[in-house]
């Protein structure tokens, strides 16, 4: 027995030792390259969550749907909380976090009630135009200077999300894509909102809050057509809150250590993993126009990761 709880403790230093080295290594790259890493993992974490909500969506109310995701993000975080103490995860500014709650839901709303009638590709490509609202938020809240590399990426990958959309906009889904582009711009207030509470608050804090107010929030709403879930639908939203507080951590890290506007561009990745998981999932075979917009926001993206990190380079030389 003695031999075998030094082996534990000889894997568990081992382990211990290797994290430490991986967090020193990620430490040296360049800021605006961790930013991207971080809001790609986001992307990913992201696009997973919303084909499950889509799933979920179709089996139970709009805003029953949204309340339980949030809930169940609140109670993924629970135990963190009752770790370290409360007084650790009161935030600086109450208000600053009711604020995006409120803002954060109307978006939900909007984006709930949409997303079981449209594709997870068409989804995640309208979203797309969150980026586009979010920089032209960010230099005129926060004074952030704007490159011409990244409105070009922007522009671009817009190009690339108009080349993927447009022929989606007729027919009888037509209206439910307008109804989720309208969630963008609230969308985009509400990442700008998160990116002022990173200056004096813990990304950890802010999605908890986040958590706490939209599930307080969309209560009311989702008590309107209340119907009990099946323990598959349970352990559905459980997956739905560990998937959605992890991406909206690596979101907050991603605007802490970079400018929002450098890290937007990697968004349009996003659209990769909607595809192949849409096909995985619905069975929704991407159309050519998804595949051709795919290409032309996928070219936007790496163009801008490689001009931000050659421009970083550059300026500390």
């Amino acid at each position: 027995m003695a031999v075998e709880g030094g082996d534990e403790r000889v894997r568990r230093n081992v382990l211990v030792r290797h994290a430490a080295f991986v967090q020193r290594r990620a430490a040296r790259l360049d800021p605006v390259v961790r930013g991207l890493l971080w809001s790609a993992s986001a992307g990913l974490l992201f696009v997973t969550l919303n084909t499950l909500m889509r799933a979920l969506t179709l089996q139970l109310d709009p805003f029953q749907t949204q309340f339980l995701r949030y809930a169940f993000g609140l109670l993924v975080m629970l135990p963190l909380v009752a770790r370290s103490g409360v007084a650790g995860w009161r935030p600086r500014s109450i208000g600053g976090q009711f604020l995006r709650g409120a803002v954060h839901t109307v978006g939900l709303g909007l984006w709930f009630t949409a997303i079981a009638h449209i594709s997870i590709a068409d989804t995640t490509a309208i979203g797309f135009t969150g980026p586009i609202f979010i920089m032209l938020g960010a230099a005129w809240a926060f004074g952030e200077r704007m490159l011409w590399e990244r409105w070009l990426a922007a522009l671009i990958g817009f190009a690339g999300v108009l080349i993927v959309v447009a022929p989606k906009l007729s027919g009888s889904a037509g209206g439910y894509s307008l109804l989720m582009l309208a969630s963008s711009p609230v969308f985009a207030a509400s990442f700008l909102i998160t990116k002022g509470l990173t200056r004096y608050e813990r990304p950890a804090v802010i999605v908890l809050w986040q958590s706490i107010s939209v599930t307080a929030f969309s209560l009311p709403l989702a008590l309107t057509s209340w119907q009990a879930p099946t323990a598959w639908q349970w352990f559905g939203f459980l997956a739905c809150g560990v998937l959605g507080s992890a991406g909206h951590y690596c979101l907050t890290r991603s605007y802490g250590v970079a400018d929002i506007s450098a890290t937007q561009s990697v968004k349009f990745l996003d659209l990769v993993w909607a595809s192949l998981l849409g096909w995985l999932v619905f069975a929704d075979t991407p159309s050519r126009s998804t595949l051709i917009g795919g290409v032309v926001i996928c070219a936007s993206t790496l163009w801008i990761a490689r001009r931000e990190a050659r421009g970083r380079a550059q300026a500390a030389a």
